[in-house]
């Protein structure tokens, strides 16, 4: 229902901009020249002042609809129901109480569910069409506030330029507050984690085992958190994927930019970037099924025992990913390098070769930094292809034949199953994503630096 509520607030404001653009017309009889603005802002103003508010309003009616809801139904509840009740067992009261509203019914449920899930259907839907009355109330308001306001002398393209450059702030704003949230909710709970295991550990420890208890009576080991495996694992995978991404994908830009037809040219770029578009869990099965037996085939050929789970099968598949990064993004540095640069070049004496490798790559430098810098990205935070053809077994091996684990695929390990953020072994998952944030920052300000140093010298 909430879709279409959107959807016709949509049509609305569409709506509204021919009303508001034939009201400024009739305005002045006709004459658009005598208006201050053209009609078009005089639509969008109208459109503006219809749209946005009601669509702001359904989505914070929907950020905050769920949660009033709970809570009135938690005091509706007879008294004595919830006491004593942790988090957890609350929330699986309102759970159960939703299901049978649902219709999902696994048991008979109790009086007092069955009452509790008749009174949150019928204030569920008080909720929606209070929230569609409300909405295109406001909607309406809305239009009649903008089209009392169109003249010949209104100023409607400032209007819609204000309500532009609102937007865009608050665009801005949310990408910001966004990005410090992701940051403060990492530390504080790495933070969190610190507290309970030593950084000198975590940072140089050899023994990644974070199989702790976090129930009463549940048996397993001491813990151990030395991330040292897991770093390497993914320092050897991404390493694996690059040494296969970078030569291929460099020469392929060179080859289309300097050296296919045209129409060969057609063909193959649609067909390498056709890889990027490929799920990743394809890879996966790509590497478990094809890659993994094939090596593990030829190591038995020359005597060289392979693991089914290798690094080496999980970064070659990776670098066939991530090949389109590369590729894409140097073919249109190169394409991008002004043809006079190309020209004196070659009226200089040199060869098509030396025009490459000393004019065309040092100018294009900063737009290949930037795909190397994505696919080292993209390779560093891969999960799919290394839980199926690497395993996620933290093993500290400089070899590429055995079976490793990376940074995101333990991140996802700690945070599977019904878990609690009050232990080590959860929180351990916040400060591995800190370390990731912090080198991806790092690669980040590297690439930076190295595009500003050759800017400079070919700008």
């Amino acid at each position: 229902m909430i879709g279409y509520i959107l959807v016709l607030l949509i049509v609305l404001a569409a709506v509204s901009y021919f009303f508001g653009r034939k009201r400024a017309v009739r305005a002045v009889e006709g004459r658009e020249y005598l208006l201050h603005s053209r009609p078009n802002y005089h639509g969008a103003f109208v459109a503006a002042w219809v749209g946005i508010p009601s669509v702001l309003l359904v989505l914070v009616w929907i950020l905050f609809q769920g949660s009033v809801i709970d809570n009135l139904l938690l005091w509706s509840l007879p008294p004595g129901t919830t006491d004593g009740l942790s988090v957890g067992q609350t929330s699986l009261l309102l759970s159960e109480i939703k299901s049978v509203a649902a219709g999902n019914l696994f048991s008979e449920p109790s009086l007092v569910v069955q009452e509790a899930a008749e009174r949150y259907q019928r204030w569920e839907a008080i909720a929606q069409w209070a929230m569609v009355g409300v909405a295109f109330s406001v909607a309406l308001l809305g239009l009649a506030i903008a089209s009392r306001r169109i003249s010949p002398d209104f100023r409607a393209r400032h209007g819609a330029e204000r309500i532009l450059s609102g937007l865009m702030i608050a665009c801005s704003l949310i990408a910001i507050l966004t990005t410090l949230g992701i940051v403060l909710s990492l530390l504080i709970e790495a933070l969190r984690f610190f507290d309970r295991v030593n950084p000198f550990e975590f940072f140089f420890g050899l023994n990644w085992e974070p199989q702790i208890p976090i129930r009463e009576g549940q048996v397993t080991a001491g813990g151990a958190f030395g991330a040292i495996p897991v770093f390497a694992g993914t320092l050897l995978i991404a390493l694996i994927a690059m040494a296969v991404a970078t030569p291929i994908g460099l020469y392929s830009a060179i080859y289309l930019t300097e050296y296919a037809h045209p129409k060969v040219r057609a063909v193959i770029k649609p067909v390498l970037e056709l890889l990027a578009g490929i799920p990743t869990v394809v890879y996966g099965f790509f590497a478990v099924l094809t890659v993994a037996p094939a090596m593990r085939q030829f190591g038995e050929m020359i005597g060289v025992p392979i693991a089914p789970n290798s690094a080496l099968a999980a970064g070659a598949v990776m670098g066939i990913m991530i090949i389109p990064f590369i590729s894409s993004l140097s073919d249109d540095a190169i394409a991008a390098v002004p043809r006079a640069m190309r020209d004196g070049s070659y009226a200089m004496g040199a060869t098509k070769g030396e025009t490459i490798t000393k004019v065309l790559l040092p100018a294009a430098l900063p737009g290949i930094m930037g795909g190397v810098l994505l696919a080292v990205s993209r390779a560093i935070g891969e999960t799919m292809i290394v839980v199926m053809a690497a395993g996620i077994i933290a093993t500290l091996t400089a070899t590429r034949l055995s079976p490793v684990t990376t940074v995101t695929v333990q991140i996802v390990t700690l945070l599977i199953g019904d878990t609690e953020f009050d232990n080590p072994k959860t929180l351990a998952a916040f400060a591995l994503g800190l370390v990731l944030f912090l080198v991806t920052l790092g690669l980040n300000i590297l690439a930076l630096h190295i595009v500003r140093k050759y800017r400079e010298q070919y700008e």
